[in-house]
């Protein structure tokens, strides 16, 4: 008998505490993804539907990228201050016998502001006191970004900005 009552307490000690444990992740605040430096590495377009202008800035992004250049720098911090550093109106494209270059400007623009992310949508108040929404998506270290919502001269016409966290 008392084999039976160990054997029955022990059974439903095994099975009450199989039945109570939950996977539970913790739950993980979206509006951290984004904090750190973020550089603009490529703009990723459709090639047969986009304009010149994009192909061009495609091209300038790509090569100035293999430079370790980085024209279009994004930093937010945990305190919603986002600083845009571009360096995109300062460009310089040089003809040379063997072809175009494009040296890595010195100088750039920069821009303070406040921002919020909510994990889809990045919004950010822009130095006119004007909100701007743009849709962005985080995989890690690599966040996507709709080029046309950004209003970054030469890389606002088309496709995606794609970013690499430093």
């Amino acid at each position: 008998m008392k084999f039976n009552i160990f054997l029955f307490l022990t059974t439903v000690f095994f099975l009450s505490s199989c039945s109570s444990d939950k996977d539970e992740t913790p739950e993980i605040d979206s509006s951290t993804q984004i904090e750190g430096t973020w550089d603009a590495t490529a703009l990723r377009i459709d090639e047969d539907n986009a304009s010149d202008d994009a192909k061009f800035g495609q091209q300038i992004l790509e090569f100035l990228t293999n430079k370790d250049c980085y024209i279009i720098t994004l930093t937010f911090n945990g305190d919603m201050a986002v600083t845009a550093e571009n360096s995109s109106n300062y460009l310089e494209i040089n003809a040379t016998d063997s072809g175009l270059d494009v040296p890595c400007p010195t100088e750039s623009d920069t821009e303070s502001s406040v921002y919020t992310y909510d994990g889809s949508i990045l919004t950010i108040v822009d130095e006119d006191g004007e909100t701007v929404e743009v849709n962005v998506s985080i995989d890690g270290d690599i966040m996507v970004v709709d080029a046309a919502d950004l209003d970054i001269p030469n890389f606002d016409d088309s496709g995606e900005l794609i970013f690499m966290r430093r």
